[in-house]
């Protein structure tokens, strides 16, 4: 019975064995691809940065299999650079239909500024190149002042003059370079040190008391650093000397110590005076509004002697002023030197640029009866259309004055109102506390016609 049963179950083991399908091994189920190589990359937006700069720091290039993880990382290098606003990118099939045609959109931070290093102790084209290297978007012109930016600059300025044995806390920060104009300066964090007092060495045509005096004004108590200060000797005491015809002239060498009795810096500067210069041929090439023997001749140049450039400068002063008589209110007048330095002489040659013909417009007269308003209409010669003299209104109240056209006469004044557009000005004269004199106006009018 027992040998039956082992049997039964076997036989039914075996057949359920048959008789029971395999199970066939199934690949999983295909991924759509995320990734498709880059055929083309480009920038929009740009303008301070090439696209090539923008594409380094991205570090995305053709040919590189990617997709939106590698988009999302390089849109966030991008921004993290502090040197853009905004940063989006697109991707679209590419020509061959294989890839991406991709690109991305930036809006660049501004304003933008060029950069200075200063007393960082080693030279400037070194650390020009560090940032170069470090940053694809470095540009001694334009770099905007993000903090991002500067903090990373500094560090690596830092960085770079431990490895050079100078090791230095460093600053970034916008400055005035000059009117309206600004950098971003990179120098130590230590407060400059002013100037306290110059003294000039070498110097022996013009007296120390003269040269001290030229530069305190502005010398004094300004910061130091000695590119700045050339700047201000410069400004302030190279006229002094082109006043005496050294046109040469040069700060041969500047050197500083601790001030003694003050904080701050005494400036030594040593002083090569050259020669003196005289003045040669001037000259107005091209065209000009007047003739130009007639502007020379306001200009009262004195060919052979000292080449002074005060008065050079004040007689291109009377050149406008005649190009301003004849309408011209805008006239500008420059020169160019010529120097042979052979034969100490300097030619000039003058520039003219006159800008727009002024011309008179309506007349005005308030504060007098109408006698008294036709009287001043008749003896007023500048008339409407004509060149407009910007002296003339002061110069004919004067007259009025001193003919006594009026009695009890009070004040007087002239007013202008100039439209930069049509170049026409029209005159208010001003009168109050006067009455027309005896017998009327028009008995002084004959000797008012002359005004």
């Amino acid at each position: 019975m027992n040998w039956l049963l082992v049997f039964v179950m076997l036989v039914s083991g075996c057949g359920f064995a048959q008789t029971r399908p395999a199970r066939k091994k199934t690949a999983p189920p295909a991924q759509p691809a995320t990734e498709w190589p880059i055929q083309t990359l480009a920038v929009e937006g740009n303008h301070i940065y090439t696209a090539e700069q923008v594409l380094a720091v991205a570090g995305l290039k053709i040919g590189q299999m990617a997709g939106k993880t590698e988009f999302e990382a390089a849109r966030d290098r991008l921004v993290a650079t502090g040197a853009f606003e905004t940063v989006g990118y697109k991707f679209e099939p590419g020509p061959k239909g294989s890839g991406y045609a991709a690109s991305f959109q930036i809006v660049e931070v501004q304003p933008v500024y060029p950069v200075e290093f200063e007393e960082l102790g080693v030279p400037d084209s070194d650390l020009q190149a560090l940032l170069h290297s470090k940053d694809p978007l470095f540009s001694m012109a334009a770099i905007p002042a993000t903090k991002p930016v500067l903090d990373r600059y500094v560090s690596w300025v830092e960085e770079y003059l431990a490895s050079q044995g100078k090791p230095e806390t460093v600053a970034a920060r916008v400055v005035s370079t000059a009117t309206d104009k600004f950098a971003i300066l990179i120098r130590p964090a230590r407060n400059r040190p002013s100037v306290a007092q110059v003294t000039f060495e070498g110097n022996q045509v013009v007296p120390q008391s003269v040269l001290r005096a030229a530069i305190s004004g502005v010398g004094i108590g300004s910061l130091f650093t000695e590119a700045g200060f050339r700047e201000l000797l410069d400004a302030a005491v190279r006229p002094v000397y082109e006043a005496r015809g050294r046109l040469r002239v040069a700060w041969t060498k500047i050197r500083t110590e601790a001030a003694p009795d003050v904080q701050g810096l005494h400036v030594f500067v040593t002083v090569n005076e050259g020669q003196s210069y005289t003045l040669g041929k001037v000259a107005i090439p091209g065209a000009t509004p007047l003739p130009p023997a007639q502007l020379l001749r306001a200009g009262d140049f004195k060919s052979g002697d000292v080449a002074n450039f005060d008065r050079i400068n004040d007689g291109l002063e009377r050149m406008r002023k005649t190009l301003r008589h004849a309408g011209y209110l805008e006239a500008k007048a420059t020169t160019k030197r010529n120097i042979d330095d052979a034969k100490k002489t300097v030619d000039l040659t003058v520039a003219i640029d006159p800008g727009p013909l002024f011309a008179m417009g309506k007349l005005e007269i308030k504060g007098l009866d109408l006698d008294g308003e036709a009287e001043i209409n008749r003896i007023w010669t500048l008339k409407e259309g004509k060149p407009f003299n910007p002296d003339y209104p002061d110069f004919f109240l004067g007259r009025v004055r001193d003919e006594g056209l009026f009695d009890n006469l009070g004040t007087t004044k002239a007013d202008t109102q100039i439209d930069p557009k049509t170049h026409v000005v029209n005159v208010t004269l001003n009168f109050s506390g006067s009455q027309p004199g005896r017998g009327g106006p028009g008995r002084r009018g004959g000797r008012g016609r002359g005004m």
